[in-house]
């Protein structure tokens, strides 16, 4: 299994262990995301958030909102120092999420794309 398709395994896991602390750990300190789901959620913004508390509470907010989330992986594609999942997301939408690693291998940029 390559180490794409491990990272893609246990990020969705994770998601769908809905445990804050364990999605989190694949992030960096300064991940920036960029997701329509920020503007959408927050009803304002630019659809971007930077810094792991920022996300963190992001991410909390809509944990408590949709108990029943979960991800289904369709595949994954590998890119340097990066990977795209693709996957059933929230609302039935399916999504494609780009996400680039830092040295530490770490999640720093997280670009989502949504089905309309």
């Amino acid at each position: 299994m390559s180490k794409a398709q491990q990272f893609a395994e246990i990020w969705i896991e994770a998601w769908n262990s809905h445990d804050l602390d364990i999605i989190l750990s694949h992030y960096s300190e300064d991940i920036e995301i960029t997701t329509p789901m920020i503007k959408m959620a927050l009803g304002e913004g630019d659809g971007s958030l930077k810094g792991k508390d920022a996300v963190a509470d992001y991410w909390k907010r809509a944990l408590d909102k949709m108990p029943d989330l979960h991800f289904e992986l369709y595949d994954v594609t590998e890119g340097v120092n990066s990977v795209a999942l693709y996957y059933k997301s929230v609302m039935e939408k399916k999504a494609v999420e780009v996400m680039f690693f830092n040295e530490e291998g770490k999640v720093n940029k997280m670009i989502a794309h949504y089905t309309v």
